[in-house]
């Protein structure tokens, strides 16, 4: 019987596909992740540098972003290759989840494959015997990471401090450095204002810290420093024409409903009459039922009506005569934000007052900013909302610093919750590099006393290269600030020769190292530890492909 021949050149895609394998298809994925690791590396550390990014729109209508936020630049980016697009994915996780570390993920997962590209090219090592050294490592780099760290949460003072070193390093690389003492400050107290008791230690909880009741208002005019953090919550609307502007131990109801429910909404219809009278009956008819529900709102017994739709000039009226507050078009996330702070709920019928919870505060007043009136709501009901106003001069400026403020308050937000603190300036990674190379090193002694066998000796290699690309994260914020490489390399022989308890980091401004703790270079346990085991998912993830199939284009008819 004659056997059956196999042609493994059969193209079994539909026509218009591409299919890459082997060795192209992992080259192609390497490229692509060390190119955008490549792309957004520059912008690490205190020292990093900037991106300009501009919108695809015409010359007229483009928009320009400078930022060096590793999050906002790797959403910005359209790429096309898939490896890519696992790394930006990645980053948005790091993002929601903890809201800083972002660039972190990328460079050292980007790292990781550079150091694999090595290892399959040179070595001649399987993936999956990398992929084994570099669990063993992160194990290692994890506990590490864990024995490092600080946790001063039983000493409310301390541990503040601890809040705001942390918030100072966050924003050391951003656009609010140069004030960043301030900004630290603003951040600290507005997470910790929105626990039980702020500035107490009955505020110091772990309970989950909803920074939506933070809201953060941009006004251009004055100067960075002029920004501060308000008492209350500020909404950017204006208060109805002859209606109180000041109101104390206010009963607020929050409502989407539409003031003009009566007029007709149906697109072409209209309405034919023979003589003048019956278009004034028509009006009086729709100023009755708008009156109705006006009426409605009244008897709820609230002296404060906030609309996130229009209030047409004849409701504004009889909300006026009856000495009730009216504040139409409030956007929708701030008037959801305004219902929780205030302790309400947002309601769209009135048939029923008592099964409506209504809002209610202290005082609600106008306030000046620059040449602009607000809204302020103080001595909230829901909860200890609160507004940040930022100052500046442009609104590139203003942008950025919100960008730059929201990383501080999702990283102190996520320290409450995590309080353990481990150490900056490149003395965490150099710290994990350290022990995963003595743990190889261990390892290579213990194999080579046993066996010879390949498998056993590319697992020392995969967590010798894994030690290489941490000690490269400090070795890049050194070279941001103009530091030899071989500083980086110093650093890891320093922690290498101690006994896990080196605080010793990058002194990027004068050149040498320096005690990190002293320093008060503190970053969160929860950002660094995240950002090493996202960033060694990402490079597994990428690492385990072997074959890329894309689809044939849809075809127009």
């Amino acid at each position: 019987m004659q056997e059956a021949r196999y042609n493994p050149n059969v193209d079994i895609l539909k026509a218009g596909s591409m299919e890459m394998k082997g060795e192209e298809c992992r080259l192609s994925n390497f490229m692509g992740a060390i190119a955008l690791s490549d792309l957004v590396k520059t912008t690490l550390g205190p020292k990093g540098m900037d991106k300009i990014l501009q919108s695809s729109g015409r010359t007229g209508n483009a928009t320009v972003n400078v930022t060096n936020d590793g999050a906002t630049i790797l959403k910005s980016i359209l790429v096309d290759n898939p490896a890519a697009k696992i790394l930006i994915d990645i980053s948005k996780t790091q993002d929601d989840e903890v809201g800083d570390g972002t660039t972190t993920v990328c460079v050292l997962a980007g790292e990781l494959l550079r150091q694999a590209e090595k290892l399959i090219l040179i070595e001649q090592l399987h993936p999956q015997t990398i992929i084994e050294g570099w669990r063993e490592a992160a194990e290692v780099a994890k506990k590490a990471l864990e024995a490092s760290a600080v946790n001063h949460f039983s000493d409310p003072e301390t541990f503040r401090k601890d809040l705001i070193d942390i918030a100072s390093t966050t924003l050391s690389s951003k656009v609010l450095s140069i004030d960043k003492d301030h900004f630290a400050n603003l951040a600290v107290n507005a997470v910790l204002r929105i626990g039980d008791m702020p500035n107490s230690p009955k505020s110091l909880n772990k309970r989950p810290r909803n920074l939506e009741l933070i809201s953060v208002m941009k006004k251009l005019g004055g100067t960075m420093q002029d920004s501060y953090l308000e008492d209350g919550f500020l909404l950017n609307k204006r208060i109805g024409i002859g209606q109180p502007k000041r109101l104390e131990n206010a009963k607020i109801l929050v409502a989407n409903t539409s003031m003009d429910t009566d007029k007709i909404k149906i697109f072409g219809a209209r309405v034919k009459t023979d003589n003048i009278d019956t278009v004034a009956g028509i009006e009086k008819a729709e100023k009755e039922k708008m009156k109705a529900k006006v009426e409605k709102i009244i008897n709820f017994n609230c002296n404060c009506f906030i609309n996130r739709q229009l209030i047409y000039n004849y409701p504004e009226e009889l909300f006026a005569n009856a000495g009730m507050m009216a504040i139409e078009h409030a956007d929708f996330d701030g008037i959801e934000r305004l219902a929780s702070a205030l302790g309400g709920e947002v309601v769209s019928q009135f048939d029923d007052p008592t099964g409506v919870k209504m809002g209610g505060c202290d005082l609600i007043d106008e306030v000046m900013i620059g040449e602009d009136t607000l809204i302020r709501f103080s001595g909230l009901k829901g909860g200890r909302a609160c507004t940040i106003v930022l100052r500046g001069s442009s609104a590139q400026l203003l942008e950025e610093a919100d960008r730059s403020l929201r990383d501080a308050l999702c990283i102190v937000a996520s320290t409450v919750r995590d309080s353990r603190v481990v150490f900056g300036a490149g003395c965490s990674e150099a710290l994990m590099a350290a022990a995963v190379s003595k743990a190889a090193t261990s390892l290579r002694t213990d194999e080579e006393l046993k066996t010879a066998e390949k498998k056993s000796f590319g697992k020392v290699k995969a967590m010798e290269a894994f030690a290489q690309a941490l000690v490269q994260i400090p070795l890049i914020i050194g070279e941001s600030a103009g530091m030899p490489a071989q500083f980086a390399h110093d650093l890891a022989e320093i922690h290498r020769r101690s006994d896990g308890t080196c605080r010793q980091g990058l002194d990027i401004n004068n050149g040498t190292f320096l005690d990190a703790q002293a320093a008060g270079i503190t970053e969160s346990f929860l950002s660094k530890s995240s950002s090493l085991e996202y960033a060694v998912e990402a490079a597994e993830m990428i690492l385990r492909v072997d074959d890329i199939i894309r689809c044939a284009p849809r075809q127009r008819r």
